[in-house]
């Protein structure tokens, strides 16, 4: 039999290694994940305890129609009731605590914005209109501020879909405009939230978990602090890999790989080199490991310029794709019930709280409680991100970067204006996150940057994750990883069940009426 070779242990890589059992008929005993950290699961972390903090660098999103990653979780069982599976359970939990967001945007007084009314002048509609109607190829090279002018960075619409997604003024305009087309259809609803669906827990233990159980249930083996440092590919136009090389436990150890054996790289990683900081400590910027992921792309690509994409538009703006994140542990309700009733909705159902004027561009939410599948019932956990950790916070007069994690909270609550914020700092454990290439995926970026997920010529090897090209769906989802995990098994193995298509709601005139209709309320 074949066997497979997953570089990587991030949900694209799980992805495929179900995806080959599933769909390819691969035995679980002849696939082998090689994961360089001493943990499984990528970037889709969690961690952490009541006594020491919880902590998560991020947390994803979800919306109806992430149809590979529904597919794919439909068939693994839910760790809380096995009769169901993963993807029966987000379902259920999304009828249960399904997002209203009353609080989407805050102003510098501490009020509730009204962001019913998108904010739009007639010039921004234009502008709105030509980015999404513009082909992709003559936005290459373009940042978003490219295409838009000046007030248009100053609607409630911008500052509901930046914070939302994650985008900066100076991104890549071709990812801009793939995520207006691709959710098109959340226009109408984009102000309460309530069509974006979340997994019962943090994402690591709502798929992570279950996926690795089930994995390893079907004999898949997961071998950590592995770091794959070079493939060698055969000589010629073909692009054939004859070996793999890694590193463990200090010694270097190379792979001979058979006709028919197959090589699924994740090729580089938004939270490499990420680092955390604590209450009292603020997190230190460390890129001189290089991450492994990087590393091997790097190297594939000097061996094949022109074909393998060019990881440096990815990994060398540091500056452009850097921001940090916090996570907030604490046993007193006192904050939770004064954010219940700033916000008007109970935990699990607010969605995400936007201090628009902030200068960090800060946004945090209340997630549904218990958010960490040991949490127990007396602890609290909640979650907050910035933008622009380079800039000086409005109240703590440092940039974020530099911050601990009390200083961090203390910037919050001066916003929020609680009275009861030192409390509140005094019974909270902050953990802090800082993030280097956490939006490296939306850099300005041209085609051919990213290689395929099966290159030209290519006889077994693939590219999946978040830096593998894709036309039309969208980097920084889950559903991403798990299209090019897909797609990477049935090319390779000359499947005819293919990945569904890309939902394209543009194409439907209901959907564009709504969202014309959205982009005109006032």
């Amino acid at each position: 039999m074949a066997k497979a070779y997953l570089v990587g242990s991030g949900v694209a890589a799980l992805s495929a290694a179900a995806f080959l059992i599933r769909e390819g008929g691969f035995a679980g005993s002849d696939i082998l994940v090689l994961e360089e950290q001493d943990r499984k699961g990528g970037s889709l972390d969690a961690a952490g305890s009541p006594e020491t903090g919880y902590t998560m660098r991020g947390g994803r999103m979800f919306e109806i129609h992430f149809d590979c990653t529904y597919d794919l979780l439909g068939s693994i069982p839910s760790l809380d009731d096995p009769s169901k599976s993963v993807t029966e359970d987000t379902f259920a939990f999304h009828e249960d605590f399904a997002w209203d967001d009353h609080a989407r945007l805050v102003d510098a007084a501490g009020k509730v914005v009204d962001s019913h009314s998108m904010g739009f002048s007639e010039r921004d509609r234009l502008e709105l209109v030509k980015c999404v109607s513009t082909p992709e190829k003559l936005l290459d090279g373009k940042r978003i501020t490219d295409c838009f002018s000046e007030g248009f960075f100053r609607t409630n619409f911008w500052w509901m879909w930046c914070t939302t997604f994650a985008f900066e003024p100076w991104h890549s305009a071709i990812e801009f405009r793939r995520y207006l087309n691709r959710f098109v259809h959340l226009f109408k609803t984009f102000d309460s939230m309530s069509g974006i669906y979340r997994t019962r827990f943090n994402q690591y233990d709502s798929i992570v978990r279950p996926l690795v159980k089930w994995l390893t249930e079907q004999g898949v083996s997961i071998q950590l602090g592995t770091r794959v440092t070079d493939l060698r590919l055969a000589d010629g136009d073909a692009l054939t890999v004859e070996a793999l090389t890694w590193t463990r436990e200090g010694r270097r150890e190379e792979t001979e790989l058979r006709p028919g054996d197959l090589v699924l790289v994740t090729n580089g990683s938004m939270t490499a080199d990420s680092t955390l900081g604590s209450t009292d400590t603020a997190p230190v910027l460390d890129t001189s490991g290089a991450a492994g992921s990087w590393r091997l792309w790097e190297t594939l690509a000097a061996k094949r310029p022109g074909r393998l994409g060019d990881p440096s538009v990815f990994n060398s703006s540091i500056t452009d794709s850097t921001w940090a994140s916090f996570t907030v542990t604490t046993k007193d309700p006192t904050f939770f019930e004064l954010m219940e009733k700033f916000s008007g909705s109970e935990a699990g159902k607010g969605g995400l709280i936007t201090f628009k004027d902030s200068n960090w561009l800060l946004t945090i939410v209340l997630n549904h409680q218990p958010h960490f599948r040991e949490q127990p019932e007396d602890t609290f956990v909640w979650w907050g991100y910035g933008l622009f950790p380079d800039r000086e916070g409005d109240f703590v007069r440092k940039p974020m970067r530099e911050c601990t994690g009390r200083e961090i909270l203390d910037e919050v609550l001066h916003h929020l204006r609680f009275e009861e914020g030192p409390r509140i700092l005094d019974h909270s454990i902050v953990i802090p996150a800082l993030m280097p290439y956490i939006t490296s995926q939306f850099l300005v970026r041209s085609s051919g940057d990213r290689p395929q997920v099966v290159p030209e010529g290519s006889t077994n090897l693939a590219f999946i994750g978040q830096y593998a090209e894709v036309p039309d769906d969208v980097v920084f989802t889950v559903e991403y990883s798990v299209r090019t995990a897909w797609t990477a098994v049935a090319q390779l193995l000359g499947l005819d069940r293919q990945p569904p298509p890309v939902y394209k709601g543009g194409h439907d005139p209901k959907v564009l009426v709504e969202a014309l209709q959205t982009m005109h309320r006032r």
